[in-house]
């Protein structure tokens, strides 16, 4: 299955992003592009969300310099349109996966495409993570712990869920009962063209 793969990926990710614990590390991709192309764009996205996920923690510091913080938020605003991009990524691999496919008449669009899809599984291996982190805590009391670890319950669970959801959307599209359709997604805050105060600084 599919997702056996990906979620293995995003712990390699989440795992390695951990040994050193720094939003200022540098990147190592541990998956040759052209040896394995989609665990390389799976590898990529679990980063950037890792990364993101400590620059949200980091942010939220009430005592943080008003400078420093109007970095970081740029980093968020980098952070998240290399998030989308690498979505876009994932499902061009899939739209050219299944580029041979012709749909029965009788197939149907999803909600959303699997990429997107994607994006929230490897979000909930990053939920995962620090709720276990949470529900072992030595110094957090019990009832934490506890409260915690019915948290991290719900979570596997729903990667669970989430899992098969994918595994059955893919298993569709390949045997024509479904069908891809993939809309970019046309930020406008980031484009000058569109952004009217980027625009007004032109």
């Amino acid at each position: 299955m599919f997702t056996a793969k990906a979620n293995k990926i995003f712990k390699e990710a989440i795992d390695n992003y951990h040994e050193i614990d720094d939003v200022y590390q540098p990147f190592m991709n541990k998956y040759n592009e052209k040896e394995d192309l989609l665990a390389h764009l799976l590898y990529r996205k679990c980063w950037i969300d890792t990364v993101q996920w400590h620059y949200e923690d980091i942010i939220r510091d009430p005592h943080i310099d008003p400078v420093a913080a109007l970095d970081l938020k740029r980093k968020i605003d980098a952070s998240n349109q290399d998030r989308t991009d690498m979505v876009e990524y994932i499902d061009a691999y899939f739209l050219d996966k299944f580029k041979n496919i012709t749909p029965k008449e009788s197939a149907t669009i999803n909600t959303e495409s699997p990429a997107w899809g994607i994006d929230r599984l490897s979000i909930l291996a990053l939920k995962i993570y620090h709720m276990n982190e949470e529900a072992t805590r030595a110094d957090a009391s019990e009832a934490h712990r506890d409260a915690c670890q019915k948290k991290l319950n719900i979570l596997v669970e729903q990667r669970s869920d989430l899992s098969l959801a994918i595994d059955t959307l893919l298993e569709d599209i390949e045997k024509g009962d479904k069908y891809m359709k993939v809309y970019k997604q046309m930020k406008m805050y980031n484009d000058a063209d569109l952004n009217p105060v980027l625009r007004s600084q032109k």
